[in-house]
């Protein structure tokens, strides 16, 4: 992830939080004054200048809340729907009972089915084939639960028989729509009482069909639910004379059951009014003249007089806040380009850091914004709960502004660290509105919390840095008080006693946040890598018992890597860890390896060379699924990933050919995935990976054959290009020669040196000394191999 947009976007997104927090120290306070302080100067009016009456605006306000009438919503869809549901039920069930009707009398109507009779013969009762053997009344029961649905309420078995025995009149459904008509039309409210409290100056009344708005003053009007329920039997009397009391029941019933609540209060809308109201309301100003006293020496600030001391300063700069709002995000985005650019763009490692790290670059500067800023906020008279005053250059002493080096030397390195030290610093003086003094205490603080911390393997690193660096911004409080003409013996103990748990802050800071964003940002520092070096982690025990050919030359790669990453500057914790676990994957299939095959069998007699392929290079991707189960980090899993490269396994590409014919074998699909080695710790990782296995072939293994073995092998490796991205120059090469030689001479016997013609066979068989046994080159090939880029660098490992 390298995108220029997201960098962009991640610049303007810190230079916005670096003005905003900037915003307050726009305004240049004259006066630090909290209520009930002290005035220690006259203070008069500068100028004229309007200030709120709080209390006539408050009061303003609350009346205009009141005067708001609730609004209560009148959904004229209730009726609506209840008279469909009426209809619906009663005509779709009145047609059932007439279709049913129909059948029964047809059916009566026709004559019964001929029988033969025989003289003598017992009597045979006589049959209508086509009359229903199950009564209409039953039939029509059972569709008693359609009616309930369509009706939308549930009705007893007895009222559903009574509604069987009339027909299913529709006599009933305009006796039913008739009353409920009438009782919405009146208005049934959910809450009667809670809308008597608005007798004294109405409701609004909205129609939410048709959006009218109605001032309603007469509330006692409208009916309650129970209320509602009780008019039904009223309203219903004049029109259910001369039912019978059953069905005149029925209808009083269903008629209650239907009812609902079809007036409701609005309470979003009306907070929504109330709120627009009060809003509308101006403020209550009155004006303050110049030269109008506002504090008198020797007075205790009263909340008024603080507001008028607020409203003058916040005047005198208002029309230049724009003007010095840009300057400063400018100064601030000019400050980030300069060191991106200049110091940090072009320098070696950076060009391989994605969007991810100037993400956590971002962050840590935004966190320790938003920490200068809580630090202003903290009372003058607050000191560890004791009522001592601290001076306006005590407040950056305090400020464990080193955490911030700190960690990002602790994920990125001491040189990334210094380059971030010097914009936060930068950064801070400005947000402190500091001068020369607070930008040294600052840098000196940052720069040597970054060297104390740089080589950081035990977590007793973070708390010895701590200390030392608390003891350093001690001697810097005292030194800069002193520059400054500080001689109060107050004044320098609380400067020194801030300065010291400023330092002994920011190693608390570093050792807490450290796991955080390793989980996070999915990093890895030197202190977990030393975790993972431990052997008897489960994965490598596991390597151990399941593949000990492959454990023992894990052990061996990440000695090899880990002297050469010494010799050349690179991370030699990370090149040991990653050589230990770079063959894991060979755990999925084990005996496919011949470094783990003790019968003397190999796997791949009976395999198709492609097939063989395929297993040697699944070995890679297994690896990755493995360490991502285990959570060993990104940067193991990626030289995992690229210890292999694209390089090509020769032996079974060259069986292949011998099988099945040259152009009939892609020789991609004998290559592995790669990618190629992206840092030098992988690069070193893939040269130590063939330079030990293809040292186990020698015979005789004497020091010269050695040398040649290890020259050999990374000319060949560099003449294939598979080192071209892992940022390894000659000099690099030579040293790694020197130190492979060196180890590798310790690990084998010195032998008697024989002729050479005892065959150069320090060729490395991976898999089982298979993976990358060549066969004998074509005339083409060493035509080839004639080329520059393939020329033997002869002096690789000699002195």
């Amino acid at each position: 992830m390298t995108s220029p947009q997201v960098r962009w976007g991640l610049l303007f997104f810190i230079a916005i939080v670096f003005t905003i927090s900037l915003y307050p120290r726009l305004v240049v306070k004259k006066h630090r004054y909290e209520v009930g302080d002290v005035a220690k100067t006259d203070v008069k009016a500068s100028e004229n200048f309007f200030i709120e009456d709080l209390a006539a605006t408050e009061t303003n306000r609350r009346q205009a809340i009141e005067n708001v009438f609730a609004v209560y919503d009148l959904n004229p869809k209730i009726l609506k729907s209840t008279t469909s549901r009426i209809n619906d039920s009663f005509d779709t069930m009145h047609g059932i009972f007439e279709e049913e009707s129909k059948k029964l009398n047809t059916a009566l109507q026709m004559p019964p089915a001929s029988a033969s009779v025989t003289a003598g013969a017992p009597a045979v009762p006589v049959k209508y084939p086509d009359l229903p053997q199950v009564p209409i009344e039953e039939r029509l029961m059972a569709k008693k639960s359609r009616f309930d649905r369509l009706m939308g309420v549930q009705i007893s078995d007895g009222a559903y028989a009574i509604l069987l025995e009339h027909g299913f009149s529709k006599e009933i459904p305009k006796l039913l729509i008739s009353i409920t008509t009438d009782i919405y039309s009146t208005g049934v409210v959910a809450n009667k009482e809670m809308l008597l409290e608005e007798s004294d100056k109405g409701i609004t009344l909205r129609n939410v069909e048709t959006l009218t708005e109605t001032h309603i003053l007469n509330l006692k009007q409208f009916y309650g639910i129970d209320q509602a329920k009780t008019m039904v039997r009223v309203i219903g009397d004049p029109l259910l004379k001369g039912l019978d009391y059953a069905l005149l029941n029925l209808v009083v019933d269903l008629s209650q059951r239907l009812i609902r609540p079809n007036i409701t209060f609005n309470s979003l809308e009306t907070e929504a009014r109330r709120e627009t109201s009060a809003q509308r309301i101006k403020p209550v100003l009155y004006m303050i003249k110049k030269g109008e006293m506002l504090l008198r020496e020797g007075e205790r600030v009263t909340p008024l007089q603080l507001r008028k001391l607020n409203a003058m300063e916040g005047r005198s700069d208002i029309h230049h806040l724009p003007i010095s709002m840009s300057g400063s995000a400018a100064l601030f985005i000019v400050i980030l380009i300069i060191q991106y650019h200049v110091r940090l763009k072009n320098r070696g490692k950076i060009n391989t850091y994605s969007n991810k790290d100037l993400l956590f670059l971002s962050c840590i500067l935004v966190a320790f914004i938003f920490v200068v800023k809580i630090s202003e906020t903290l009372p003058e008279t607050w000191f560890f709960g004791l009522p001592l005053s601290r001076s306006e250059s005590s407040l950056g002493f305090g400020i464990p502004l080193a955490a911030g080096a700190m960690i990002v030397c602790l994920f990125m390195g001491r040189e990334i660290a210094l380059i971030f030290s010097l914009a936060l610093c930068l950064c801070v003086s400005l947000l402190l509105q500091g001068n020369l003094e607070t930008f040294v205490y600052f840098i000196l603080s940052c720069t040597m919390a970054s060297w104390w911390l740089q080589d950081c393997r035990e977590r007793k690193v973070i708390i010895q840095a701590a200390a030392k660096l608390a003891i350093l911004n001690a001697f810097l409080a005292v030194c800069i008080d002193c520059y400054l003409g500080v001689t109060a013996w107050t004044t320098l103990t609380v400067d020194l006693i801030l300065a010291f748990w400023g330092g002994i802050g920011a190693g608390i800071i570093t050792a807490g946040t450290a796991p955080v964003v390793e989980m996070v940002f999915h990093y890895t520092t030197d202190i977990t890598l030393l975790e993972l070096a431990n052997l008897d982690r489960p994965i490598l025990r596991r390597l151990m018992l399941e593949a000990p050919g492959t454990y023992h030359h894990s052990v061996i790669v990440g000695s090899l890597v880990e002297a050469a990453a010494t010799e050349i500057g690179a991370n030699p914790i990370l090149s040991k860890v990653c050589g230990y676990y770079h063959d894991i994957g060979k755990l999925k299939q084990p005996l496919y390896f011949i470094e783990n095959q003790s019968d003397g069998r190999n796997r791949h007699d009976k395999l198709a060379p492609s097939m063989s392929a395929l297993i040697l290079i699944a070995h890679v991707k297994n690896g990755v699924e493995l360490a991502r189960e285990n959570k060993l980090g990104q940067s193991i899993r990626d030289t995992i990933q690229q210890h292999h490269g694209t390089s090509l396994i020769s032996y079974f590409y060259e069986k292949a050919k011998a099988v099945k014919g040259e152009d009939a074998v892609i020789i991609d699909d004998f290559r592995y995935p790669g990618p190629r080695p992206q840092t030098r710790e992988a690069g070193l990782v893939m040269l130590a990976d063939v330079v030990e296995a293809a040292s186990r072939t020698l015979e005789n293994p004497t020091p010269s054959r050695i040398q040649g073995l290890v020259q050999n092998l990374i000319n060949k490796i560099f003449s294939d290009g598979q080192l071209d991205h892992c940022e390894l120059t000659l000099r690099d090469l030579h040293l790694i020669a020197k130190s492979f030689n060196k180890i590798l001479n310790g690990i084998h016997h010195h032998r008697i040196e024989y002729q050479d013609s005892a065959a150069m066979t320090y060729r490395k068989q991976k898999n089982g000394n298979l993976d990358r046994r060549s066969a004998k080159p074509s005339p083409a090939t060493k035509t080839k191999n004639s080329d520059d880029r393939r020329a033997h660098f002869k002096r690789l490992g000699l002195s």
